[in-house]
């Protein structure tokens, strides 16, 4: 439970066809521009992949389809977050019985949310207790879930209840927080980041890995930034960071998510449609959208296909 994930791990979309179906074929194509650009692992229905939005037997296709593609490739996490503890916890089970996940995670429920610490550990520690034998992160994503409670206690209490506890997906901008819980019992907890924008901050505190979307799509941007970070060479490592603001910036003009899955179609990966509510861009949005990325260089440091 100990050994901590390192490097980029993608967080990739789940493809799907016109019709809103899921377009499993796709996700080999995928996988195979994640390994190409050396991303590390993948985060399987997530939020990017629009997990809350499928249904259980979906994502269990989704989970199953990114094992068979991958093999031992590509380690995969499984999130099993889930309004209904009932459906987290057969989420979590299969992760682990039939797609033998390196691990699995779990959102907070966000419509009858936990008020407070006690409540959230005890759902965390009945979905993680369907694994048993599988690493479980919570998935801290307090401007999606709502859920906004201090992570250093929840970890020093979760710690103590939850056996295979094995950190935090942490999408947060707390980087006071961030850095507490990278403190905590000698960095036993592994703490993966889930603010690409602010990546270089987190490595500056000692992050090791980072869970994001758009390592889909602009991993080689993101190893430059790594790179020249652990070579001491701030001044590079700065700059890559502000491509990438630049770069999320754009995304957050064009609709976020609705934007992060065109950008798969950009690079050549036609991921589809996003499922409702959430919309997909227009012909003519997404035209412009392209030729926003063309302006500020996207295509000179994105992913490519082959590689």
């Amino acid at each position: 439970m100990n050994e901590h994930l390192t490097g980029l791990i993608a967080a990739p979309h789940t493809p799907m066809h016109a019709d809103g179906s899921l377009n499993l074929d796709m996700i080999a194509k995928q996988a195979q521009c994640l390994i190409d650009n050396g991303v590390k692992a993948v985060f399987v229905c997530g939020s990017t992949g629009e997990g809350i939005s499928l249904s259980t037997p979906e994502r269990v296709l989704v989970a199953e389809r990114w094992k068979d593609v991958v093999g031992d490739a590509l380690p995969i996490i499984v999130h099993a977050g889930h309004h209904s503890l009932v459906e987290a916890k057969a989420l979590a089970e299969h992760a682990q019985n039939k797609v033998g996940a390196r691990a699995i995670a779990s959102l907070a429920p966000s419509y009858f949310k936990p008020g407070r610490l006690e409540e959230l550990i005890s759902f965390c520690a009945d979905v993680a207790s369907a694994a048993p034998d599988t690493p479980f992160y919570y998935y801290h994503q307090p401007g999606f879930s709502g859920v906004s409670l201090p992570m250093p206690e929840f970890l020093k209490t979760a710690g103590e209840r939850i056996a295979n506890l094995a950190g935090l997906k942490y999408s947060d901008g707390d980087l006071m927080g961030f850095g507490q819980c990278l403190d905590l019992a000698g960095g036993r907890f592994d703490i993966l980041f889930g603010v690409d924008e602010a990546l270089l901050a987190a490595l500056a505190l000692g992050a090791r890995g980072a869970i994001g979307s758009t390592y889909n799509f602009a991993a080689p941007l993101y190893h430059d930034i790594i790179k020249a970070f652990e070579a001491g060479d701030m001044a590079a490592a700065q700059a890559g960071q502000a491509r990438a603001r630049e770069l999320v910036a754009i995304l957050e003009d064009f609709g976020g998510l609705t934007a992060i899955k065109a950008a798969m179609k950009a690079i050549g990966i036609d991921c589809g449609p996003c499922r409702l509510p959430l919309r997909t861009l227009s012909d003519r949005e997404y035209e412009q959208f392209v030729a926003r990325l063309d302006e500020i260089g996207f295509f000179t440091y994105c992913c490519k296909l082959g590689s």
